[in-house]
Formats: C-alpha cells, sequence, structure tokens
C-alpha cells in the first residue's frame, strides 16, 4: 500500500540521521521509530509527552529530517492507516483525532472517494463470463449456504433475503445457535457455498471453506486480497476493494457485487423465477405490507 511504504522510507530516514540529531531530538526520533503507529493517531503534544520531550522538539525533528512540519511528517503514517496498515483501535483513535482538528470535510471527501473506487476497483477485476459461472452454479444447485460473520453476517443474510423472494434454497450460516461447520455437515456436490470474509480473515470462515472443498461443495468466495486464505483453490473467487477511513472494512463493494451476482442468477434462472417474484410481491400487497396511500 502506498501509504505503508512512504511510511517505512520516513523510518528508513529518521533511523539513518539518528546520530545526527540533537540528544533531545533523538530522544523523539527514538520514540517515533519504536512506536511509529502512534505518530498517525497523536498529536504533537502527546508525541511529545510520550518521549518526554517538549514539542517543539519533535516538530525540530521531524525538520531535521526534511519535512516542514509535525503535521506533514505524520502525514505518510495518517495515510498508512487509512489504508488498512494499522489495527482496528488505532484506526478508531485517528478517527478521533480527525474530529478534534475539526477536518470532517477531509474524512467526508475520504469516504466518498473510497466508496466509488471500492466499486470501480472491484468490478474492473471482474469479467462477465466469470459472474455468469457462478452465477449458473447456483441457480443449478440444491442449496445455496451463504457465510458471512461479524459485519459480513448482515451482508449474507440481505443477500439471502433478497434472493428468497424468488427462490427457497438460500440459507444464511451461521444458523442460530449452530456453527459454519454444523450447517453444512450434509452439504455436497449438490450445495454451493458462498463464504464472505476480509481482513483479519475469520477462523471460522477459513475452516469452512476449506471442510467444504472436502465435501466437494461448490465454493464461491469473496475477500479483499488475492493472497486470501479463502481465495485459495475455489471454483469461483472474487477480490473486492474495501479501503475506507473508518476502522472496519467497508462493505460497499461487497453489497454491490452480491446484488449484480443476484441479478446474474435471476438472468440465468428459467421462467418460472418471474412468476415466483410476481407472486411473492402480490401476497405482500394481499396481506397489506406495503403501505399505500389512500386517494
Amino acid at each position: 500500500m502506498i501509504g505503508t511504504n512512504v511510511s517505512n522510507v520516513v523510518l528508513e530516514r529518521l533511523a539513518g540521521e539518528l546520530s545526527d540529531l540533537t540528544p533531545e531530538a533523538r530522544k523523539a526520533a527514538t520514540y517515533v521509530l519504536e512506536n511509529p503507529r502512534d505518530v498517525g493517531v497523536s498529536t504533537v503534544r502527546e508525541i511529545a509527552k510520550a518521549a518526554k520531550v517538549k514539542p517543539n522538539t519533535v516538530v525540530r525533528m521531524a525538520r531535521q529530517v526534511g519535512f516542514e512540519g509535525y503535521e506533514d511528517f505524520r502525514a505518510p503514517f495518517r495515510e498508512a492507516i487509512r489504508r488498512g496498515a494499522a489495527d482496528f483501535p488505532d484506526r478508531a483513535r485517528w478517527l478521533q483525532d480527525i474530529r478534534k482538528t475539526g477536518d470532517l470535510g477531509g474524512l467526508y471527501a475520504d469516504m466518498v472517494r473510497d466508496v466509488l473506487t471500492n466499486v470501480e476497483e472491484t468490478f474492473a477485476g471482474i469479467s462477465v463470463d466469470r459472474l455468469k459461472d457462478a452465477a449458473v452454479a447456483i441457480w443449478q444447485s440444491r442449496n445455496v449456504f451463504v457465510l458471512g460473520v461479524g459485519i459480513n453476517n448482515s451482508n449474507a443474510r440481505n443477500f439471502t433475503y433478497l434472493a428468497s423472494t424468488g427462490m427457497v434454497q438460500f440459507h444464511a450460516i451461521p444458523r442460530s445457535g449452530s456453527t459454519p461447520v454444523d450447517d453444512l455437515a450434509w452439504a455436497d456436490k449438490r450445495d454451493v457455498l458462498i463464504a464472505i470474509t476480509c481482513k483479519p480473515y475469520r477462523t471460522e470462515v477459513v475452516e469452512a471453506v476449506s471442510i467444504a472443498r472436502e465435501q466437494g461443495i461448490t465454493v464461491i468466495c469473496l475477500s479483499d486480497s488475492p493472497a486470501s486464505p479463502i481465495l485459495r483453490d475455489v471454483d469461483h473467487g472474487f477480490v473486492v476493494s474495501v479501503d475506507t477511513p473508518q476502522f472496519f472494512p467497508s462493505s460497499v463493494s461487497i453489497i454491490a457485487l452480491l446484488e449484480t451476482l443476484l441479478s446474474f442468477v435471476v438472468a440465468v434462472a428459467s421462467d418460472e423465477i418471474v412468476e415466483r417474484v410476481e407472486t411473492f410481491h402480490k401476497r405482500r400487497h394481499q396481506l397489506g405490507l406495503y403501505h399505500e396511500d389512500m386517494p
């Protein structure tokens, strides 16, 4: 990631010039080298206090390694966190720091940019044929198990709910009181598993995908990296872009891809699915589930 590489360059430069710094600036630099993640989420006063130096010393340290001041110095570290090169608590602290500085306009711009970029990058790497192949496998299957935990549990259930308007073989897992492995116990080559997980990858999802492959289940996986453990040797794998200034992965591209995949399933399905969808919504109207203004 760009931000990570730049912050590493800054650290290398700082380490190389350590002996040329004043004793006090060297204390500040040593703290930064030993706690690089703190830079992206801390003010100059917080860094100075932690390094047991004055704030002006931290500013001088930044200038001695080629930056105009502390804000320029910490910019690469903030970018590294924004791009995901930090754990969730550090990213939450970074967001709080933005609120303190009043730079919510910048956060707004970053959120909008990443939403659009994530969708664009995700679909740029996926061909129509690959989506069609996955859709055909889904339509021809006996059961479709959609697995997601954490934030992706709601994404899996949303996909299952939408599919239920025209199909009955979709099941969001894990079911209440169950585990993904238990839910797949009797599944075989006639079934499909759609699994979703992003960094940090959830163990139960990785294990379920591995077991599904052993049982001959057709596996469709969505993850955020070609190196993801659930994308190895699967039948249909899709890389989704989930970058965000937030402290959790973005779901926008995941939802967009699942909705597109479902539209492909409907497109390759037999004509009966149209009748099913019409019957489903007709029944809802008859039961008064949709609000209708009286004339």
